[in-house]
């Protein structure tokens, strides 16, 4: 130990002085050699290494960050780095920082004092504190909290005390419910360090009972002492709930006197090693536990293991009871305790007449010849219950799997492979597959391997698509350590052979159909089901083109998702029409690295594959999504469009919407006022002008040659039941459309001619040359019922269905000049004021460009070349505004408007050095320091001051960091869910957060980015609106056809003068003048951030 300087973790150029500890487990260090508790404490397992690096100063390199430290002198300093590498050397591994090892109870508690959470850990005897759980899993703590010295006292409601004789720990839980098991926690952990270490010491003198004998956990202190293993303390709960008639639990600290010394010297003769070799001789890899099996899966495990002995090894005798009795009378007499289990745990009887008066049962037999732990071990199972019925579908391990051979291969990886990785990142090495293990050499002369895998680790194989990586084939290997391994191979055979083998070791026989798959993934996840949400089970999961193959727990055969059929696929949580009625499954990743890849995986499969029919998003129906939109987008709002599939629409919107199409179909929703009739019609015809073998697939030469009129239609009935399942789907759905729009051709004037114009050389391909591509779809329509089977009765109602929404709509659309569907909304020009009121009917696909125009149409104002009117959202009482962006639809943002709000068309006079801003930007994001403050309120009074942060805003995001050299962010907020306001709002209900900048040209700079991102670049679109204003006729007055707009609103006399002002010359307004940027308002450097309810 000593005084050392230390480089702060922001890299600053003033070292630290701090006091520093080093011992066989940690280095620590503190603010001075009189404290108790650490400001950092790194476990020396962690260290990777120790290097010198310039006069006086070393670091300390660790799996995931570098501590800097400078001594006062270099003797000092050599003293140091010697001492530390000596330490690396000799340390072993230590399980109290590794986020696997058992734990009493984690998770974030409030430390008062402390602005943030702390990453708590309740741990055996101590108390850990960490900066966040991403620290935890890497093992740098803060400090540790000895609990032989702690007391644990309640405070209020979620705060509690932990007292240490030099200082108090004041934690507070986010619930009550929490906040007691967190203390239940830690006095647990208080009784543990005051525990006896004196049996536990001796019972771990065997090494084997140092793990937990069913999950393989560090240092356990409980036992069954009448089945003679030794378990960890989640594992002693399960075995609480068998009963003491099976399980007599016990613990090894503080159960002191039960361990006689022949009981002790049974656990040592045992151990779990040859105690397993009876219970756990038969355990299939997918039902062994882990460290990290939940609750559900020990409890299952241990009923299996010890009440029903599923796993154990059965003894030659078993079934035959007199000879195991036998057995068992011959057996006490010697020192073999390990065959005595196995002949009574497989029925032999404790209590069984031995045929001697004087000896007349086995305790007495072993009591005669000196055997004291044969006496112990029948002592203990004087009560025990045996279940003596055999299994008849006992598991036995399949045979062996082994395989070797050259592969290439790269460094393991704790990331997911982003890039391409060349020939030269891979070494090759000798690959051998035996016994459920895969190790790797530096050559096939070498004995010892470089690393290796057991195959019960494994929990994904991957295989990548040929020419992926430098090597054309390759494959992933991903471990429950959440390590990714990637290996390749020039020979697509040599590949195939491994990917087998290993497939075959770690997947169970109950889903060993699954490799018959020429799957691209396997692996296994964890799932839930909407029957079931609370508890989520293992299932077996192989991906095999769009098809996902499942092995779930509870069934005996495979199922199969055709994911190109989801209706719902997000985050992780699949919604399917599996079967009637509809389910959902929620998949789970236990890890996060190869669920990463499933997720990518799924998205992809999910997606279109191709450019054919069948290579579609699909429907329940075989049609692909785009078409069934399509059409019922077109059913609902287009049959009484006139010239509906003749009229062109918006070419850019076209292509932009068929792109959204090909992109992810199940994402997009068709919606009226967003998308036109006309648009959405030429999206379908242009999907199947360019989809890949046309409609009609290779047959289309054949339909088109059908020229006999007599014959042509069972020609076509025939050529239609040999189409592919989907091309028979969407023909059918598309004929059934195309008659239902020629039966309204009064009101859309598509006749049953006229559609066979348009979709003939659409649907064929064609050029149009000729009129045989229409006259088979003009058939096709004409004989509708006859080609395809239809039901009249059901095309009949399908036909009165659209007559009535037909008439519905009609009702509800208000007829021209009346305005009656309409709102009417007052708009300001320059100032609010009732001078300058102006009442405009708002329709529901008005643009704030649109608005603006009206307004100035209106009072004649013309509009120059660098005059940017907008449309702004103000609100007087919190001082601030928005303008609206000009393809902004004005009626929601109306609806939303509370009392103090209201629209105003004026100038923007920062516009144009915003555009400017923006044509000199290279990068769309921009990044630099703002005063923040969030509006919080405590006993209904708003809190909260101004602090100096740095924000990086992206094309995605807004990030905030407390300073430019942090690495992760506090707080990230979607740009595209914000609303910012200029100016400061004083009262709004969370969140709302602050911005504010040094300058009003900083401020605008800021805005224009986040206006750029969130409008796609179109901040001005300068010639539209040109356009719009040369084009725009100025009415000759503010009526809607003979009646004005009158504002009811206010008293009887403030309407009376409202009418008689609009009355007398509504007009006569003389127009305001602006005033200068930065005048209007005072707190013109501010802005304000709204999360905007999606």
């Amino acid at each position: 130990m000593g005084w050392l300087y230390k480089n702060p973790p922001q890299g600053s150029l003033i070292y630290q002085h701090r006091w520093v500890k080093l011992d066989a487990e940690y280095l620590r260090y503190f603010d001075t050699e009189k404290d108790v508790y650490s400001k950092r404490i790194i476990p020396t397992v962690s260290i990777t290494g120790v290097v010198n690096v310039g006069e006086q100063k070393f670091e300390v390199v660790t799996h995931n960050r570098t501590f800097l430290f400078r001594a006062e002198c270099d003797s000092e300093r050599s003293e140091w780095v010697t001492v530390l590498k000596s330490c690396v050397r000799a340390t072993g591994l230590d399980m109290t920082f590794n986020p696997c090892v058992s734990y009493e109870m984690r998770g974030y508690l409030e430390l008062r004092g402390l602005r943030s959470k702390l990453y708590t850990v309740v741990c055996a005897d101590k108390v850990f504190l960490y900066k966040n759980a991403e620290e935890y899993r890497l093992g740098i703590g803060i400090t540790s909290i000895d609990m032989n010295v702690g007391n644990v006292k309640e405070v209020d409601r979620r705060a509690f005390d932990l007292t240490t004789p030099y200082r108090i720990f004041s934690f507070v839980a986010d619930t009550d419910q929490l906040k007691d098991q967190w203390v239940e926690a830690m006095r647990n952990s208080i009784a543990e360090a005051l525990s006896n270490y004196e049996v536990a010491e001796r019972i771990w003198a065997e090494p084997s009972n140092q793990m937990c004998a069913d999950c393989s956990a560090a240092k356990p202190e409980w036992a069954a002492i009448n089945l003679a293993v030794v378990f960890c303390k989640r594992c002693a709960g399960e075995h609480r709930g068998l009963g003491p008639s099976i399980s007599k639990v016990r613990s090894l600290k503080m159960d002191k006197k039960v361990w006689t010394e022949d009981l002790i010297q049974l656990f040592l003769a045992l151990g779990n090693e040859r105690a397993n070799q009876f219970w756990a001789a038969n355990v299939p890899p997918s039902e062994a536990l882990t460290l990290n099996s939940s609750s559900e899966e020990r409890r299952r495990f241990i009923t299996a293991k010890y009440r029903e002995g599923k796993y154990r090894r059965y003894h030659p005798l078993f079934g035959n009871q007199r000879e195991l009795n036998n057995a068992l009378c011959i057996n006490v007499q010697s020192s073999d305790v390990c065959e005595t289990l196995a002949l009574v745990f497989c029925g032999a009887e404790v209590s069984c007449d031995t045929g001697d008066p004087e000896l007349a049962s086995p305790i007495a037999l072993a009591q005669h010849h000196g055997q004291n732990l044969q006496v112990e071990f029948l002592t203990q199972n004087r009560n025990t219950e045996v279940k003596v019925s055999i299994d008849r579908v006992h598991y036995m391990a399949p045979p062996s799997v082994t395989h070797n051979g050259f592969l290439f291969k790269t460094a393991s990886m704790a990331r997911p492979i982003t890039e391409k990785k060349g020939k030269e990142e891979f070494s090759r090495r000798w690959c051998v597959l035996n016994d459920g293990n895969f190790s790797y050499y530096e050559s096939d002369k070498n004995a010892t391997p470089n690393g290796g895998l057991k195959m019960k680790e494994i929990v994904c194989l991957a295989v990548n698509p040929p020419e992926t990586h430098g090597y054309d084939h390759t494959f992933e290997l991903y471990s429950d350590a959440e390590r990714l391994y990637l290996f390749g191979t020039d020979n697509p055979e040599t590949m195939r052979e491994w990917v087998k083998s290993i497939a075959k070791s770690f997947i169970p026989a109950a889903a060993e159909d699954l490799l018959l798959k020429d799957f691209e993934r396997i692996g296994r996840l964890r799932y839930k089901d909407r029957l079931n949400r609370e508890m989520s089970r293992l299932g077996w999961f192989c991906l095999v083109g769009s098809s996902l193959h499942i092995r779930l727990e509870e069934h005996t055969a495979d199922e199969t998702i055709d994911l190109q059929k989801l209706l719902e696929l997000c985050d992780g949580r699949m919604l399917t029409n599996w079967t009637s009625p509809r389910r959902t499954l929620y998949i789970e990743g236990e890890r996060k690295l190869d669920f990463q890849g499933w997720a990518a995986a799924i998205q992809r499969a999910a997606g279109s594959t191709g450019d054919t029919l069948s290579q579609q998003q699909l429907t329940e129906a075989d049609i692909p999504v785009i078409v069934e939109r399509c059409i019922h987008f077109t059913t609902q709002y287009g049959l009484t469009s006139e010239g509906i599939y003749r009229k062109s629409g918006v070419n850019s919107k076209i292509a932009a919407l068929l792109e959204e199409f090909r992109r992810d179909a199940r994402c997009v929703w068709l919606k009226e006022g967003e998308h036109q009739v006309d648009d959405v019609s030429n999206v379908l015809k242009r999907f199947f002008r360019d989809i890949e073998e046309g409609l009609f697939g290779q047959a289309a030469d054949s339909w088109l040659s059908a020229t006999e009129e007599s014959s042509r239609i069972c020609q076509y009935r025939l050529l239609f039941s040999n189409l592919p399942r989907v091309n028979q789907a969407t023909l059918r759905a598309l004929v059934n459309h195309l008659y239902c729009v020629q039966r309204f051709a009064d009101l859309n004037q598509m006749t049953l001619h006229n559609l066979a114009i348009v979709f003939g050389p659409t649907l064929f391909q064609a050029d149009g040359q000729d009129y045989s591509a229409g006259r088979v779809i003009e058939d096709l329509i004409q004989h509708y019922v006859t080609i395809f089977d239809v039901n009249e009765q059901q095309l009949q109602k399908q036909l009165d269905e659209i007559t009535y929404i037909i008439k519905l709509r009609d009702n509800l659309t208000p007829k021209a000049g009346t305005g009656s569907g309409d709102f009417i909304c007052t708009v300001y020009l320059e100032e609010k004021k009732e001078t300058a009121e102006q009442h405009v009917k708002i329709p529901a696909t008005m643009t704030a460009a649109e608005l603006t125009f009206e307004i100035l149409d209106r009072r004649k104002i013309s509009v120059k070349e660098k005059d940017y009117w907008c449309c702004f959202e103000v609100n007087e009482k919190e001082e601030l505004e928005r303008p609206l962006h000009c393809q902004e639809k004005v009626l929601p943002i109306f609806h939303s408007l509370g009392i103090d709000s209201h629209l105003l068309v004026k100038k923007h006079f920062s516009m144009e050095a915003m555009l400017v801003y923006l044509a000199s930007k290279v990068e769309v994001s921009k990044h630099g320091m703002m005063k923040f403050r969030e509006e919080r309120s405590l006993l209904g009074l708003s809190t909260g001051s101004f602090n100096d942060r740095y924000f990086i805003l992206t094309s995605t995001s807004l990030r905030l960091y407390k300073e430019i050299r942090s690495n992760r962010p506090e707080r990230e907020w979607p740009v595209k869910c914000l609303k910012v306001y200029q100016g400061i709002k004083r009262k709004l209900r969370p969140p709302t957060w602050y911005l504010c900048c040094d300058t009003q040209n900083e401020m605008r700079e800021w805005f224009a980015t986040f206006m750029s991102i969130q409008s796609g670049g179109r901040v001005w679109p300068a010639e539209w609106l040109k356009s719009r204003a040369a084009n725009h006729s100025v009415p000759l007055d503010a009526r809607f056809g003979n009646v004005s707009l009158i504002p009811l609103r206010g008293s009887e006399n403030e309407m009376r003068n409202s009418v008689a002002a609009f009355t007398a010359d509504p007009l006569a307004v003389s127009l305001i003048s602006q005033s200068q940027p930065g005048s209007a308002n005072h707190t013109a450097n501010h802005t304000a951030l709204c999360s905007q309810t999606q």
